[in-house]
């Protein structure tokens, strides 16, 4: 697992395959690929830019033109679909292993597959880092390791704190 690139399975993970490339040669890095329903889905894209400035609208456009020629050539859904291209936003999912290091220190959500430390699936606190294998969370009383395997999904947590970090990192 690269640092730069989340992990995904399945029909979201071959449409990643696909346009991961094409994305990052035009200055972009993949944050997720959700699809969406099974009669006409929704294909979700997240992007941010590679410089680390904040994603425009136009930066939206731009992707949406890319990423639809690269999809309409390859096929991957055999049924009629529709494309969804955004910015991760301030309360981004986690992904990657820099998110979570990049947004150490900021309080997050955090799901697992099936149960872990104290039985739990769920779990919010303060986010320590990550490596490929665990995302640390500082809980109220302990700091635990959650297995990144294990991950269903993570999230930032709205915050001022996080507002104001998001709003200096861009400019």
């Amino acid at each position: 697992m690269r640092d730069d690139r989340p992990t995904h399975t399945g029909l979201e993970g071959r449409i990643a395959d696909l346009i991961i490339a094409p994305l990052e040669a035009q200055g972009y890095e993949l944050v997720r690929v959700q699809v969406i329903g099974t009669q006409a889905p929704t294909v979700q894209i997240m992007a941010d830019r590679a410089d680390g400035v904040g994603f425009t609208l136009e930066d939206c456009t731009q992707v949406s033109h890319l990423l639809s020629a690269v999809l309409d050539v390859e096929d991957p859904i055999p049924s009629a679909w529709t494309l969804e291209v955004s910015s991760a936003g301030i309360d981004r999912p986690l992904t990657r292993t820099k998110d979570f290091n990049h947004y150490a220190g900021f309080e997050a959500k955090l799901e697992l597959n099936f149960p872990g430390p104290g039985g739990r699936k769920r779990f919010t606190g303060v986010l320590l880092g990550a490596d490929a294998q665990v995302v640390r969370l500082r809980l109220e009383q302990e700091e635990i390791a959650l297995q990144r395997a294990d991950m269903k999904k993570a999230k930032l947590v709205m915050s001022d704190a996080l507002i104001a970090f998001s709003l200096k990192t861009e400019n």
